[in-house]
């Protein structure tokens, strides 16, 4: 098995998938997968179910999810942009890219994406005002607005 252990630089995931080695010495704590803790088991795994099927909505949402929570932002970006490829009016999949966009610093088109979620249908005004994905917009006059905060 292999895989990383510290999203200290994620251009490489952004560029189509986790960074690979290990140790050739495992320590002798290591569980039956090695290295890897259970979130970089679970990426590896999900990236690998994703290379033999790349428009898999299952395995992107859930593979996103995960990159999301190792802090592989620039990857999370472009799995939420792929599924919003597959699935181009789903709500949810823009609500996650905006989530993912906001994340990565970039405002604007962030904005772009809750704002078509909310065309789509996304209505769940309360949980936008609190997630912590979209705390970078909160003060931005466009986030405002589409919260009728003025």
């Amino acid at each position: 098995m292999t895989g990383r252990d510290t999203p200290a630089d994620d251009s490489d995931a952004a560029a189509g998938g986790i960074a690979r080695g290990r140790s050739s010495q495992p320590a002798a704590h290591e569980d039956w997968f090695g290295s890897l803790n259970q979130l970089d088991f679970d990426i590896d795994f999900f990236e690998g179910l994703l290379a033999r099927n790349g428009d898999s909505v299952e395995v992107l949402r859930v593979l996103a999810e995960l990159v999301s929570q190792k802090g592989l932002v620039k990857r999370a970006v472009d799995l939420d942009r792929r599924l919003v490829d597959v699935l181009p009016n789903d709500f949810l999949a823009r609500y996650n890219l905006a989530c993912s966009l906001a994340r990565a610093g970039r405002p604007d088109e962030a904005i772009d994406a809750l704002s078509r979620a909310i065309l789509l249908g996304y209505d769940d005004l309360a949980h936008l005002e609190v997630d912590p994905d979209l705390d970078s917009l909160r003060e931005h006059p466009e986030f405002r607005e589409l919260l009728g905060h003025e």
